[in-house]
């Protein structure tokens, strides 16, 4: 029953909101767009005063991307331990979906191969 009468109660401060921005416009034009572009400065000035002040900072940035990392790897480890039920196979759906939702790794990540099975022959130096 509310939403009938809050529908009604916006629709209509929606129409007389309209019928403002008109007669406004139509009586005084330039005074209309000189409001208009005054509104428009003033919320470019508040977002730019906001975006300098409210910038993080790159230890910030760093934080957050600790705090995705440890998110997706709770999810990774949560999605291992439960398992299918009963000891039943998972069916090829889930495994499709499984296989479609793994990423690659990142491109600038490479693996370099090291040398850590061989021991260094001291005698040659």
């Amino acid at each position: 029953m509310k939403k009938p009468f809050t529908l009604y109660i916006v629709s209509g401060l929606i129409l007389l909101a309209v019928i403002g921005v008109a007669v406004s416009l139509i009586s005084d034009p330039a005074g209309f767009l000189q409001r208009i572009a005054v509104i428009v400065i003033i919320g470019a000035v508040v977002y730019f005063l906001f975006q300098r002040f409210n910038r993080s900072n790159p230890s910030k940035r760093e934080q957050r991307a600790f705090i995705k990392a440890a998110k997706k790897s709770k999810r990774r480890f949560n999605n291992k331990e439960t398992g299918p039920a009963n000891g039943r196979k998972a069916s090829v759906g889930s495994l499709t979906s499984i296989k479609k939702s793994k990423k690659k790794s990142s491109p600038h990540l490479t693996v370099i191969e090291g040398k850590k099975g061989k021991k260094k022959n001291r005698a040659s130096l």
